[in-house]
């Protein structure tokens, strides 16, 4: 359960930052998106670290993945640059992760 916990973190984490994208460009209503997911993000992280994961683990892949998966989506939602070293970056946090994971 820790993993799909951490999963759903992510996954309401990233569409809150999304939405407040959104709502920072003059969509205000997107705003009552935005903290009500964060605190679920939240909630959602503490349940993953209240199941025995660990904090460094749950935290790195967390903000890891999260950064990640805001780029690529910032890119294909709203035409935001994705150079090769911005992609060079996500591909080292992808090893990252891979090696928190085995370790």
């Amino acid at each position: 359960m820790a993993w799909l916990y951490l999963s759903l973190a992510i996954l309401v984490e990233v569409a809150s930052t999304l939405s407040l994208r959104v709502a920072s460009a003059g969509r205000r209503g997107w705003y009552a998106v935005v903290v009500p997911g964060y605190v679920a993000a939240f909630v959602l992280l503490a349940l993953a670290l209240h199941e025995g994961m660990g904090i460094g683990v749950a935290y790195g892949i967390w903000t890891a993945v999260g950064v990640a998966l805001t780029a690529v989506l910032s890119h294909l939602l709203f035409a935001e640059s994705l150079t090769r070293t911005m992609a060079l970056g996500i591909l080292l946090i992808a090893a990252g992760v891979l090696l928190l994971e085995a370790g």
